[in-house]
């Protein structure tokens, strides 16, 4: 009789699988068999590409002389430590009584690529090979995916990239490292008195160290400028609010060169001048000359990517973007939420029209019953599909984050932090549902001789949404989100805004006096974990806005599976400090001296739009687009171009002062 086998990433996964398939058969070593299926596992990676000196001894020994190092064809082998694994699974995969064969690695480039090596180094041949591709790990869900299992061949492309992401990554490592290494590593070792020091270099790593560098220098170059504004205290039925100066047209200060901008001056005596001129008419009083009334939405925002949560984590708990992705990922095991690693922001319509169940089983959760019994009584699920949280043209993989509903009598068994993560998914995910938080904003424009006093108000009216976006620190992501937008918008309470909408134009109002305020430019902010992630997906770019955020995406640098893995390897071999508490990253002395090494020799590993072009050119092979021939004879191209840019000038003179700048930064004790 012949049989189905279904191979999984890890252990867990494959028992969920076993689960969903009710296969109570004996448990086997390394496998699970009844009579008509088998379930088996990797280990993450059992095969991985050879060291060079596999190709040739020679290569053993780090030489100019056998760079640029470019195989024909590449090599790979078993990882040491799972081979016992490896010859169960290839064994299996071999057996004659399996006929089909279902691939239930993780739905992604890298799943694809953990199978795929498997299946090549076993020698499979055949067989009928079906691809499970599904969102979550729900019983449902893994039922559909072996239900609408496709050929394995739907999925080459995919393959074609992933072989080429791991082959781009191998060659820029092994040969960029290998001749900067040889070339300059003497020079960084000597000026640091440490052991012999490889230079450690990649495709993505090497611009974010790039990125980090930068930020720090244009922070350290950045020189303070002071400015005073001038603020008025107006008094209306009791109350007092501020009013700004600003020189706009028609003041005797209109782009004089006094100005810092239209809001301040560069040197106090110019605002103290212009106080003794705005208190020459007495009574002191203003006349109010314009006033403006509107509502402000505020949309419910966006579902979250992996990319969004880290970002979120980071700010509101303090924790790396690698622990957000080992928590997410454990809450997906668990099958509490769908596939973390996911770039789309929004949902598929096939996920929308079955969204009920989703909210349906959350009325089984402690923090969020209510919401969700609301959500089903009042029936706003049914309108998902034509909102902006749907959208298919956004989705390449999977959908957006977002709870299941099921897997709940699992998450008290889970540390506090990943209950409190997963509360955070929850409850981003029921705003959606929820209308927007609505504002009343009323301007002011008053009046004093021909100098004119800016006042805005703004006061929420409707909560919307931001009744169910609290976090369980105790603050609202709407808090966090705020906190970080500059506003002038003075906060005030329903009462004050009633006694705002009853004021007319041409109201005098009493001026309890001028003060100056004395405020200075501020820096650029360092990277934390978060906005790096964010920067990351978008090119280099820290783009904080959400909705800008959403126009321009589509050229990251790294994808949502590895960026948080290139942070933690940038922190372990010590270019990068990550500060714990605050999650703020800096460059260190040797990050410095590295960076400073590829800007002189190769200076395109530095450039962010060039990184996610080669990102881009990935997901054109897996799209279809282009084929893996065309971009293997780029990067090959690149490589011996800029290899051989290395070999042919010497940098080590002009790297000594720039070694002796940096050492400057440092040598309080470092960073």
């Amino acid at each position: 009789m012949s049989k189905a086998l279904y191979i999984a990433e890890k252990p867990s996964v494959a028992q969920e699988f076993a689960k969903a398939l009710k296969i109570n058969g004996q448990r086997r070593d390394g496998y699970l068999e009844s009579q008509d299926s088998v379930v088996t596992w990797c280990v993450g990676h059992l095969v991985t590409m050879s060291y060079p000196e596999k190709y040739d001894i020679k290569y053993k020994r780090w030489s100019l002389d056998t760079l640029p190092f470019l195989p024909r064809e590449f090599k790979y082998e078993v990882i040491p430590g799972v081979q016992k694994q490896f010859e169960i699974v290839k064994g299996l995969l071999n057996r004659e009584d399996v006929d089909t064969i279902y691939v239930c690695t993780d739905s992604g480039r890298e799943g694809e690529y953990i199978y795929r090596l498997v299946a090549q180094m076993a020698g499979v041949h055949g067989k009928k090979e079906k691809r499970v591709w599904i969102d979550s790990q729900t019983e449902e869900e893994i039922m559909r995916g072996i239900r609408e299992a496709k050929d394995l061949s739907a999925y080459d492309n995919l393959s074609a990239s992933a072989y080429l992401r791991a082959k781009e990554d191998y060659l820029m490592g092994i040969n960029f490292s290998r001749v900067l290494t040889l070339r300059y590593g003497n020079s960084v070792s000597n000026y640091l008195n440490t052991k012999y020091q490889a230079i450690s270099v990649g495709r993505v790593m090497t611009c974010v160290l790039g990125m980090v560098v930068r930020r720090e220098r244009e922070i350290r170059a950045f020189v303070k400028t002071p400015f005073y504004r001038v603020l008025s205290s107006i008094a209306l039925e009791g109350e007092n609010f501020e009013g700004e100066w600003r020189a706009v047209e028609g003041s005797r200060y209109f782009q004089t060169p006094y100005l810092y901008k239209e809001n301040g001056f560069k040197e106090k005596a110019y605002a103290e001048k212009l106080i003794q001129e705005l208190l020459v008419s007495q009574p002191l009083q203003c006349t109010v000359e314009k006033i403006e009334r509107k509502k402000e939405n505020r949309n419910p925002p966006l579902l979250f990517n992996l990319a969004e949560l880290q970002n979120v984590c980071s700010k509101l708990f303090k924790i790396s973007p690698d622990e957000t992705l080992k928590i997410v990922q454990e809450l997906y095991e668990k099958k509490l939420v769908t596939y973390p690693r996911t770039d789309a922001r929004v949902l598929s319509t096939a996920a929308a029209k079955e969204i009920y169940k989703n909210i349906s089983g959350l009325r089984n959760y402690e923090h969020t019953a209510e919401i969700a019994q609301h959500i089903i009584e009042q029936g706003n699920y049914k309108n998902l599909a034509k909102t902006r949280y749907v959208n298919d043209k956004q989705i390449t993989d999977h959908y957006a984050i977002i709870p299941t509903g099921q897997g709940l009598q699992n998450l008290g068994r889970l540390p506090q932090i990943s209950q409190k993560v997963y509360q955070v998914i929850v409850r981003r995910f029921l705003s959606v549902f929820y209308p927007a938080a609505v504002y009343q904003k009323v301007s002011l424009v008053s009046a004093v001789g021909k100098e004119k006093l800016f006042s805005s108000f703004k006061v929420l009216v409707e909560e919307g949404y931001l009744k169910v976006a609290n976090v369980p620190s105790g603050k609202k992501e709407e808090d966090a989100k705020n906190a970080e937008e500059k506003t002038d918008d003075i906060q005030c309470d329903a009462a004050f805004l009633a006694c705002l909408q009853k004021l007319k134009k041409g109201a005098i109002l009493p001026v309890d006096g001028y003060e100056i305020k004395e405020g200075e430019t501020s820096p650029p902010k360092r990277y934390n974990s978060g906005t790096m992630i964010l920067a990351m997906e978008n090119a280099g770019q820290l783009i904080e806005d959400e909705e800008l955020r959403a126009q321009i995406k589509g050229s990251g640098i790294g994808t949502s599976a590895t960026r948080a893995e290139i942070l933690k390897k940038l922190v372990n071999i010590k270019y990068i400090s990550l500060n714990k508490k605050t999650q703020v990253i800096t460059p260190t002395q040797l990050g410095e001296m590295i960076y400073e090494v590829v800007n002189a020799s190769i200076r395109a590993l530095l450039n962010p739009e060039l990184t996610a072009s080669w990102e881009k050119g990935l997901n054109y092979v897996a799209e279809g687009s282009i084929t893996s021939q065309e971009y293997m004879d780029k990067l090959e191209h690149f490589i011996r171009v800029k290899v051989g840019g290395v070999l042919q000038v010497n940098y080590q003179a002009a790297l000594r002062s720039r070694y002796d700048s940096i050492a400057g930064n440092y040598r309080k004790g470092g960073k």
